[in-house]
């Protein structure tokens, strides 16, 4: 399981409740700033910087959610994947939407290559960083979004990917189909609402991997979208009703504070 935070205390929080890894996420970092979840809103600088500053926060690995790697030719994913690598991230991901409405798949000969020219990236920087390919064909609306995944993931795993990922599916049946697919590769489950499926019932079916995305940052913003339009629709204050409290939140930073200075 690793879960997504979106700056420091939400990692050093993550890493408290003794989760073994974590992993950046791409919408709860551009919320944060005021951003939509688009590649072209941060910049490659941006998010750069957001990775290193949340693999500094913790000693644990830290897979970064690094889009469709900031450029649609291969050697511009090969060049900005070197930069991913020198964050001090344990791995990345790399998508194959374009985030263009007109053809939002890259075609697959390109995805490939895409990936392909990723992996050797990594390889060349003697880094011991896991690649993760993501098969977008859900996410863009794809007719055919579940063979056309495996059909992908097939490809990117040739190409050199070390662990596959299409989010999208949530049913046992699905879940299971693309794990039996692209077997032995391991497979990324994206689990952003709450199915029913537990983290158990996910490792019996085959998955070894799971993250959330942009989940918790969403359920940090649901808690204070309904707080704050409590105060501006009825200057009432019971959004706040069930709140942590201050001193259970700052009682845990003073003592975080006070392990990571010794």
């Amino acid at each position: 399981m690793i879960p997504n935070p979106w700056d420091p205390g939400t990692a050093r929080y993550l890493r408290h409740l003794g989760f073994k890894a974590l992993a950046t996420t791409s919408g709860g970092f551009a919320f944060s700033r005021g951003l939509p979840d688009a590649a072209w809103a941060a910049s490659r600088d941006m998010v750069l910087d957001h990775i290193a500053e949340i693999v500094a926060a913790v000693e644990l690995p830290v897979n970064a959610d690094f889009q469709a790697g900031y450029a649609d030719e291969p050697e511009g994913v090969a060049a900005n994947v070197r930069l991913c690598v020198e964050t001090g991230v344990a791995g990345l991901s790399i998508e194959d939407a374009t985030g263009r409405r007109e053809q939002p798949l890259y075609d697959l000969p390109l995805a490939v290559e895409r990936i392909r020219t990723a992996r050797a990236a990594i390889d060349a920087s003697g880094a011991d960083v896991l690649l993760t390919a993501r098969a977008e064909c859900y996410l863009v609306g794809h007719p055919n979004p579940l063979p056309e995944a495996i059909r992908r993931l097939e490809a990117y795993a040739e190409a050199g990917a070390d662990v596959l990922y299409a989010p999208g599916p949530q049913t046992p049946e699905e879940i299971q189909t693309i794990v039996k697919a692209v077997s032995p590769k391991p497979v990324n489950v994206l689990m952003s609402s709450n199915t029913g499926l537990k983290i158990a019932d996910l490792a019996a079916m085959g998955v070894r991997r799971v993250s959330v995305g942009s989940a918790l940052a969403r359920a940090a913003w649901t808690g204070f979208i309904r707080a704050a339009r409590k105060i501006a629709n009825e200057g009432s204050m019971e959004g706040f009703d069930g709140s942590i409290p201050f001193s259970e939140i700052e009682d845990f930073f003073e003592k975080d504070l006070a392990e990571r200075s010794s």
